[in-house]
């Protein structure tokens, strides 16, 4: 797509077991696309390129990128554990057992989900500016709570390449 080089991808057997993973891009420092899933239902080798080649031309917050993008783009991959539900009687309750820095969420309400990586503490490292955020992106209100709304959480193993095209 981009007419650069092909290179090897590297061989291991866990490459070929299913896993869950976010692709996320860089440019210059900001994002540039960032497409994963949330539930292991393919290979892992196979997820990765597929949500690399989802976060590079197909997320909907960006066009497609350009082949001059590349010097300098930082890609990262996350691979999901397991995600384990947040019981929480209350918004209250679920600040506080939050984990700023560990956990991923997911927020699921009526059919409205939506995920942060545990790297979006880093921009949102409050418990509720962070889930306040969360709500928005699932198309809720920050303020918005409601006894049906899940929590999940989950944890990354994060990999990176800095500068992939120098």
């Amino acid at each position: 797509m981009l007419k650069l080089p092909q290179v090897s991808e590297p061989e291991h057997p866990a490459l070929w077991e299913p896993g869950a993973t976010f692709v996320t891009l860089r440019h210059d420092g900001r994002l540039r696309g960032c497409i994963g899933r949330l539930h292991a239902e393919r290979a892992l080798h196979e997820d990765v390129r597929r949500n690399a080649q989802s976060a590079a031309f197909e997320d909907p917050r960006f066009g497609p990128l350009r082949a001059a993008e590349w010097v300098g783009l930082e890609v990262e991959v996350s691979l999901l554990g397991a995600a384990q539900p947040l019981p929480a009687g209350d918004e209250d309750e679920a600040l506080r057992a939050l984990r700023p820095g560990e956990d991923g969420v997911i927020l699921d309400w009526r059919g409205r989900r939506a995920t942060f990586l545990p790297q979006v503490w880093e921009q949102l490292p409050e418990p509720a500016e962070f889930l306040g955020e969360l709500k928005r992106k699932a198309g809720l209100s920050a303020d918005f709570w409601h006894a049906e709304v899940r929590l999940s959480r989950y944890r990354v193993r994060k990999f990176a390449e800095l500068g992939a095209g120098r």
